[in-house]
């Protein structure tokens, strides 16, 4: 009896800064996963929340032509493990089965997807997920958070500010003279929650400072300014849940002033020397922090760690850590464990078995207690 294939859901788009990215990193998925072990469910999510996975989600997607399709969703019911379909009847929306799902692969970079969101329903909805949890996955994505966190363990980030958007609003020049008592200019100023270099400006002075806050806080209630160094840009892949190990890194080097969005996705000038061109020493010292800052925040299945490495002095720094990196053929995170020794197809199959392995164990814990037991 032949054996049945793993039916995967695959959840791309979004409703983040991110959509776009998310669509590519998809795209290379479908094409290099094992089409003989597994099947493929494309579920699209469309910039307005919308879920769709009927016809072709994806064409949907980067055509922006969904108003036709059906929309789907995903219960917060274990009973049902999988998506309905929301049918329109006089009555209202009525739910019918669609499709049973063994696991579920997220692809959503960014907020509504990378945040710990969509991982809250999966949990309730009981189906296994490539990646971290709720707890992971919103620690990577809030980079203040993440960065009181990783300093209270002792790793060592710069200097950085938080700033709440409605203070800026409320009163500019005190945002700016208390930015200014405790970083020197440049500075970074960024939205705590999201990825890509979206939002995030490069500044060198106190003119083009209330701009740089003004553009962060079109993306996020809350924003980061931080110390700008002379840097290289070191990044990690690391792989595992309990016992996770990390890859060869590898340097970013931007054909702009910083690795900003355009930098990774428009121009093509960047490059990405795989392994880095650093020290045995401080590439031991660069896969050692990732892996300890990876369990501090308990993440899980996958993670890009992302360090600024000093020029002028050498110190290493932790930026962050991305739960859901970028995942096409050409990304960063795929082509370390290339140079790893394991393939971008290899590296799909091994988070789907995290995945299952991590629900299995935690299928282990009680949700119930008795007094009388």
């Amino acid at each position: 009896m032949r054996k049945r294939k793993i039916r995967v859901g695959l959840i791309f788009g979004g409703r983040s800064g991110e959509h776009e990215v998310s669509l590519v990193s998809a795209q290379g998925i479908m094409k290099a996963i094992d089409k003989e072990k597994y099947e493929v469910l494309p579920i699209g999510i469309t910039k307005d929340g919308r879920w769709i996975a009927s016809g072709d989600p994806m064409k949907a997607l980067q055509s922006g032509l969904t108003a036709g399709s059906e929309p789907v969703a995903l219960l917060g019911d274990p009973s049902q493990r999988g998506l309905v379909r929301l049918e329109e009847r006089e009555s209202g929306l009525v739910a019918a089965r669609l499709a049973e799902i063994d696991v579920i692969f997220p692809v959503l970079h960014g907020p509504y997807g990378e945040d710990g969101t969509v991982q809250g329903l999966l949990e309730l909805a009981g189906i296994p997920y490539v990646g971290a949890g709720v707890t992971g996955s919103a620690l990577g994505m809030d980079k203040l958070i993440f960065k009181d966190l990783v300093r209270a363990h002792g790793l060592p980030v710069v200097p950085y500010i938080g700033i709440k958007r409605k203070e800026w609003e409320r009163d500019p020049e005190a945002v700016m003279e208390r930015i200014e008592a405790v970083l020197q200019y440049p500075m970074f100023v960024k939205p705590a929650n999201l990825g890509s270099s979206v939002g995030v400006t490069k500044v060198h002075d106190r003119a083009e400072l209330p701009a740089a806050l003004d553009e962060a806080a079109r993306y996020d209630r809350k924003l980061v300014v931080e110390k700008g160094i002379n840097a290289r840009e070191i990044e990690v892949s690391v792989l595992g849940n309990d016992d996770p190990i990390a890859s060869v890194p590898g340097e970013v080097v931007p054909c702009r002033e910083f690795y900003d969005y355009r930098a990774k996705y428009i121009e093509e000038n960047s490059e990405l020397l795989v392994p880095a061109p650093i020290p045995d020493e401080t590439a031991r010292r660069v896969r050692e922090l990732a892996i300890q800052a990876y369990l501090a925040i308990d993440c899980a299945g996958m993670a890009r760690v992302d360090f600024l490495l000093d020029r002028d002095d050498g110190t290493l720094y932790l930026s962050e850590v991305n739960t859901i990196p970028g995942f096409t053929p050409i990304s960063m995170y795929p082509k370390l464990w290339e140079a790893s020794g394991i393939s971008y197809t290899e590296l799909i199959d091994r988070l789907i078995e995290l995945a299952l392995e991590r629900h299995e164990d935690k299928s282990r814990s009680r949700t119930s207690y008795s007094l009388e037991e």
